[in-house]
């Protein structure tokens, strides 16, 4: 490979090589090897605080989107919406969250802004004010298509700067920052029953104030991210970047990921957007004690998320991937014959597992198209978030048509899709074995 030295110049470590394969099949594999000395430069160290900053900001901004699906009870009343017109609600949210996602990542890998975080959540300010004061269903859909295009900025450009924060730990780091969406998701609900629905509608506008404050952290974190951005492109060459697979691989195995985020999706749409009604119609339970059975199982998903990242850093993401996605399918199975006592132990146990999941698909994308941060986060966050919308809408027909109950009957045989990580190659153990030949070619 030539100038190679030019191309990537050392910064504070011991070896880095790349190694060509058979051109015939139009593959070109490199693999960028670090071994970084005690002397370490600074751009090679975790930035706690704006991980921690962006954590805060995605717990907001989760917490404002999870308003929407909380007060599903109060608008089905309100309104006289039937499960149909719900998941549209939901459909319309996560098409404008999802849609969009991806291209925001392609553009921003090329030209980075700073800077959009602020607008993605100015949307998101907007989003609530319509919600709060809409008088009707089609005022109620465009309040929630805005909200979506707010996340849609969000997502793939504070991914981004959690990875450009690892300092090589991209577990860990996007494991931090979706912990904060899964505390925000969390939280919805609970606030929902404490303020909105007391108070009625209108009070969605108070959530407003969580939208400012983080615009202004945002715009902090906008300023590091500036200031920032060279110094880190400098420290990622210090440290693994991953593997160059044939384009045909690389293709099938994005496939695999996005039938596993599906099932993933689609089964997750099922709790978020139905939970409530499920416990409301099974167990006679009413809407403010829904809600808290509700809050416990994302409280859970919290958990689960913080877990995936540092455990796929240390015993590679295949093997999360596996335990997450089909190791949650004996619970999805037991969950629909449950009494009161064990559904929110069960839904605890599959939030716990199937959370743990997203983190590893994410970072195991980015290692699998090295270069493509943005695009690959907003590939999986907006499939995600599709496919959740998609789901939504399709159960919500379901419902209508066979009761809430048959739901969950159909929707615990997804997690076996997770039969299909076997596809998926080992990156870690590609990886190793290329450094070993290229150390004994030396």
């Amino acid at each position: 490979m030539p100038n190679a030295g030019k191309r990537f110049p050392r910064v504070g470590y011991a070896l880095q090589r790349f190694v060509e394969c058979d051109s015939t099949n139009d593959l070109v594999v490199f693999v960028l090897e670090a071994e970084v000395t005690q002397k370490s430069t600074a751009g090679t160290t975790t930035a706690f605080a704006v991980l921690a900053a962006l954590s805060f900001c995605h717990m907001l901004n989760d917490m404002m989107q999870s308003l929407l699906a909380a007060i599903y009870p109060m608008l089905k009343a309100d309104y006289g919406l039937d499960f149909g017109q719900i998941g549209l609600l939901t459909l319309t949210f996560q098409l404008t969250a999802s849609l969009l996602q991806p291209w925001v990542g392609f553009y921003t890998d090329r030209h980075p802004k700073p800077f959009s975080l602020v607008a993605g959540m100015f949307s998101t300010f907007i989003g609530l004010f319509l919600l709060a004061t809409a008088s009707s269903y089609p005022l109620l859909l465009i309040g929630a298509a805005v909200v979506g295009m707010g996340s849609s900025v969000f997502h793939p450009e504070s991914s981004r700067v959690a990875r450009m924060a690892s300092g090589g730990r991209h577990g860990l780091a996007q494991s931090l920052f979706q912990v904060g969406g899964n505390s925000g998701t969390a939280l919805g609900p609970l606030l929902a029953a404490l303020i909105v629905v007391p108070r009625g509608q209108g009070s969605v506008a108070w959530f407003s104030v969580a939208a400012l404050l983080a615009m202004v952290i945002l715009w902090r974190v906008g300023q590091w991210y500036r200031d920032t951005r060279a110094a880190r492109a400098k420290a990622a060459a210090a440290a693994p970047v991953g593997l160059v697979l044939p384009r045909r691989k690389v293709m099938m195995t994005l496939g695999v990921l996005a039938l596993l985020v599906f099932s993933k999706n689609v089964y997750m749409a099922s709790l978020t957007s139905y939970y409530t009604f499920y416990l409301i119609e099974t167990f006679h339970l009413s809407v403010r004690q829904s809600q808290v059975y509700l809050f416990i199982f994302l409280g859970a998903v919290a958990v689960g998320t913080l877990i995936g990242g540092p455990v796929g850093d240390r015993f590679g993401r295949k093997l999360v991937i596996w335990c997450s996605i089909l190791g949650v399918l004996p619970f999805t199975l037991l969950l629909p014959y449950a009494n009161l006592f064990w559904t929110p132990i069960l839904t605890v146990i599959i939030g716990l597992i199937l959370a743990s999941a997203f983190s590893a698909i994410v970072v195991y994308g980015q290692e699998l198209v090295p270069g493509k941060v943005g695009t690959i986060a907003g590939l999986f966050f907006g499939f995600s978030f599709g496919m959740g919308g998609l789901g939504a809408a399709v159960l919500g027909q379901v419902a209508d048509v066979q009761g809430i109950r048959f739901v969950y009957h159909l929707c615990a045989f997804l997690p076996a899709i997770g039969l299909m990580t076997v596809f998926l190659p080992n990156i870690e153990k590609t990886r190793l074995e290329a450094r070993r030949k290229a150390q004994a070619a030396e």
